[in-house]
């Protein structure tokens, strides 16, 4: 394929001493620019470009032009010559190429990561208004046009997940665009994800811009919370939960709850903010448990209504089981069963184990809150676990409310995987 040579001169009014000679050239940039490479598709497999989902997979691809290293940019054909997308090379993955763009048009420069980030922010700003938020989710990936991108933002704290080739090396480009949309924040890159093996790239924890505090406070809904950015999951927090604590703490009014898989405890400060009589939290981390009294204590609530145990929840609803405890109220928020569609009949049994022990342990009329953050877990099939799991327990079941996440993780309509947080609230009778 042909290259292009762009020359550009740039003028301006200059003096030379007292002679008020204009200097008419005063600089001359010449940039290189070689034309993208390109894959060309086998025939009908170009269905879910033309649909706008952004992924292609290996599978796919009948053959390629140039030479190609992972993080390029590349352009997609289909059988016939039809230009589809332009996208990002993973060599290592199955999804072989993820579309930056459909319009032909734009280049992947600091302009398309400055738009992108614009765009997803702006998307966010009346929710921001409305409640006031200090933390939130600022790029979520497919969904905001960004393959393998994820921004938080934590009051000046900007975390940033890249998790693609295409991601890793478009690294300075976001970084620049972040600093020109978020001037006054930090940058730290939280790329410590296991994911990042599938794409060939190693994990990564690093400060990208400023200085980074080793504890950072959020407030949402009324609740201040405390995060490690380096060190807590994900990001550093859960902000995809957010509305979900509101709701789960407007059943705990009197309640004694039992909160599994506490991590660092909102869900426990949500709920004695709202009434609870008591709240269990329990987590097989001491160091989270810790943070969740210091959660507690930087809202003022009363800690010694609160229990910390460090504890296997599995094994710990056994023995509660065994030994007949009870509770109001029940919370249960554990960390992803599915990494694969190989692992899914697993999943289905641990979640299922988990919500029929926590039914056998609920008084009559209890709250059942919970959750599966797995993206390969359907919903309907969530459902029918739970359902499956009251009749394992022995106990009819009410689904009062269903929950997702949060608004500030959108669900790209042509993209249904960025659909992954869902969540039931049931009585138990």
């Amino acid at each position: 394929m042909p290259s292009f040579y762009f020359i550009t001169v740039v003028r301006k009014p200059a003096f030379c001493g007292h002679l008020g000679i204009e200097s008419r050239l005063i600089s001359l940039t010449i940039e290189f620019n070689a034309m993208t490479s390109s894959v060309v598709l086998h025939p009908q497999r170009e269905k879910s470009l033309l649909r706008h989902h952004p992924w292609v997979f290996a599978s796919a691809i009948d053959k390629q032009k140039g030479k190609l290293r992972a993080g390029d940019t590349v352009d997609v054909y289909a059988s016939d010559n039809t230009w589809l997308g332009r996208g990002a090379w993973s060599p290592h993955s199955q999804i072989q190429i993820r579309i930056w763009t459909f319009e032909r048009d734009e280049v992947i420069d600091n302009g398309f990561f400055l738009r992108r980030i614009e765009a997803a922010l702006e998307g966010r700003q009346a929710l921001i208004a409305r409640n006031g938020l200090t933390g939130f989710r600022v790029v979520a990936a497919e969904s905001d046009r960004l393959p393998g991108v994820t921004i938080d933002k934590y009051d000046n704290l900007l975390v940033c997940q890249l998790l693609s080739a295409g991601a890793d090396k478009h690294r300075a480009k976001i970084v620049w665009a972040l600093q020109k949309c978020f001037p006054d924040c930090a940058i730290l890159e939280r790329s410590d994800v296991a994911v990042r093996k599938k794409e060939g790239l190693e994990p990564l924890v690093q400060v990208l811009h400023g200085e980074v505090a080793d504890e950072v406070c959020i407030e949402e809904n009324g609740i201040k919370v405390l995060l490690d950015p380096r060190r807590g999951h994900k990001t550093g927090f859960y902000l995809d939960q957010r509305d979900n604590r509101a709701i789960a703490a407007s059943y705990a009014l009197d309640k004694t709850v039992l909160n599994c898989f506490s991590y660092t405890g909102t869900f426990a400060s949500y709920a004695l903010a709202n009434g609870a009589k008591k709240v269990i939290n329990m987590d097989v981390s001491q160091e989270a448990l810790s943070m969740a009294r210091r959660n507690l204590e930087i809202n003022q609530l009363d800690v010694n209504r609160a229990d910390f145990i460090q504890a296997d929840v599995f094994q710990a609803l056994r023995d509660y089981s065994s030994e007949g405890r009870k509770f109001d109220q029940i919370i249960l928020d554990p960390p992803k069963f599915v990494d694969s569609k190989a692992g899914l009949n697993r999943a289905c049994r641990g979640y299922k184990d988990i919500n029929m022990y926590a039914m056998q342990l609920l008084e009559a009329g209890g709250i059942l809150c919970t959750f599966s953050c797995s993206g390969l877990m359907p919903t309907d099939l969530f459902h029918k676990v739970v359902a499956d799991a009251a009749l394992d327990a022995g106990r009819q079941v009410q689904f009062l409310e269903r929950l997702s996440q949060a608004a500030d993780h959108p669900v790209a309509s042509s993209y249904p995987e960025g659909y992954y947080l869902k969540g039931l609230v049931c009585r138990v009778l």
